[in-house]
């Protein structure tokens, strides 16, 4: 569209052009610049130390006001934008806490015991018919394992798959405490750490004799397990259609303890199912002599 401006307006913009440089603005023009100043903490900061009193900082310009610490009455307004809905939504729970006599759900409980990660990938310039088969090829196996087949697959896009995986393994140790094993439950005994019936028996597990066991997943397949905190990929799949070429793919990681129980409440549903007959004992009922066809 330059070629429809006048031949005046297009030397202003070329950069070469002597009033281009004289139309900068220059530092003296935009007055001195102020530095930034050091704040302070709040005096309810759990960073603030009670024995050393910070000494107000000096403001370079006289005239310019000192910056206050911050107020929580005036933080207020982002943090609790509606004091009566949180202060509702804090009633009803704890009426839900009372009706359920401060039994936990099973929700809940699973949340308290195990963990899990989720990692949403950004998007990639691919089609979904391209990146669905390697979602569907990672689902199930150990991270290790799906960065392994990410890394010799012959598709494109299979390198920032594993990219993201990588990322995913390493949010989900650093963030959730996954994949630690026996450290963790070093690291509580050694810190005094007091843990759940649940965590306990979950952590007992890990100890370095454990002999390990074969995991059945959902699919059927079987798995030697050595390692209850080792981590799996567990779900992975794509979001909805915004472009044909562009897509992305969200991965969520747990560790084989959760395997475990789903396995064994698999078996435990597969043992209260009763045995299927196929000529039930039926009382015979409306005899007669002739039949009824």
């Amino acid at each position: 569209m330059d070629y429809f401006r006048p031949r005046k307006q297009l030397d202003i913009l070329d950069p070469l052009n002597k009033d281009f440089l004289k139309r900068k603005p220059t530092a003296a023009s935009q007055g001195p610049q102020q530095l930034p100043q050091q704040g302070d903490l709040a005096p309810s900061s759990i960073f603030d130390e009670g024995d050393s009193q910070k000494k107000p900082v000096k403001s370079s310009n006289p005239g310019q006001p000192r910056v206050s610490p911050r107020d929580p009455t005036v933080l207020a307004a982002a943090l609790d934008p509606n004091p009566e809905a949180r202060q509702r939504w804090q009633r009803n729970q704890i009426i839900r806490n009372v009706r359920n006599r401060g039994q936990l759900t099973k929700a809940q409980r699973l949340a308290r015991t195990e963990r899990e990660s989720l990692t949403k990938s950004p998007f990639y310039t691919t089609s979904v018919k391209k990146l669905m088969p390697l979602a569907r090829q990672i689902a199930g196996k150990p991270i290790e394992e799906a960065i392994v087949q990410m890394r010799f697959s012959k598709k494109k896009v299979a390198r920032d798959v594993k990219k993201h995986l990588e990322f995913a393994r390493d949010k989900a140790i650093v963030e959730r405490g996954m994949g630690l094993g026996v450290a963790t439950a070093e690291y509580n005994r050694a810190a005094g750490i007091d843990e759940s019936d649940d965590v306990a028996e979950q952590n007992a597990g890990q100890d370095e004799q454990w002999p390990g066991m074969v995991v059945e997943d959902k699919k059927g397949k079987r798995r030697f397990v050595s390692d209850t905190s080792s981590i799996y990929v567990d779900e992975a799949w794509l979001p909805k259609i915004v472009k044909l070429t562009i897509t992305g793919i969200t991965v969520r990681l747990k560790e084989e303890a959760t395997r475990i129980r789903l396995m064994d409440e698999r078996e435990q549903k597969r043992q209260r199912k009763k045995v299927w007959l196929p000529l039930p004992d039926r009382p015979v009922t409306a005899q007669r002599q002739y039949c009824l066809w």
